[in-house]
């Protein structure tokens, strides 16, 4: 099975981007999400997730691929939803995304090309700007969309991460998970 017929067509360059992935770093708000945050009456904070992004990330990490995720605010409901996933490096509050990065390669013993990271606005171009594989949601700023090296056919919130699990599964030569629970 080829990524374009599932998806779009996608570069050599993408492509050859990706085999070499061995961490996936996610931004979450615009990206696990659609970007809205929800209010309710008495200050709680809901978020919406979509279970297929859930399931990629697992397959994602049955094959040996490290997930982690950074972002500016924090919340429980992120902590919980990537816990259930399986993500155990989760980076919250992270004003400046490069700290952990940094960190998270330090860590994990990775260089640069070894990761790729998944965002859609201005605080993930720095890291988007160092990592070997950047990669915009579609509803992404403009400014993303110009430093990437791949932008999804999905919008953050509805698909995007999904895409992006399946094309380093593919391009890693691992099947596509068919089988399983998003949670």
């Amino acid at each position: 099975m080829q990524f374009s017929d599932l998806y779009q067509d996608i570069s050599t360059d993408a492509w050859q981007k990706a085999t070499q992935i061995k961490l996936l770093i996610c931004d979450i708000d615009g990206v696990f999400s659609d970007g809205r945050i929800y209010l309710g009456n008495n200050g709680e904070e809901l978020k919406a997730f979509n279970t297929k992004d859930g399931f990629g990330i697992k397959a994602l990490v049955n094959c040996g691929i490290e997930v982690a995720v950074i972002t500016g605010r924090h919340s429980q409901i992120v902590q919980q939803r990537m816990t259930s996933l399986n993500v155990t490096h989760i980076y919250q509050g992270q004003e400046n995304k490069l700290v952990a990065y940094e960190a998270l390669k330090t860590q994990l013993n990775l260089k640069d090309a070894d990761i790729a990271y998944i965002g859609d606005d201005g605080p993930d171009l720095p890291v988007m700007e160092q990592v070997g594989f950047a990669v915009a949601v579609n509803d992404a700023h403009p400014l993303i969309k110009r430093i990437a090296h791949y932008t999804t056919l999905m919008p953050g919130g509805f698909g995007a991460v999904r895409e992006l699990t399946d094309l380093l599964m593919l391009s890693q030569n691992h099947p596509l998970a068919t089988t399983g629970s998003s949670t």
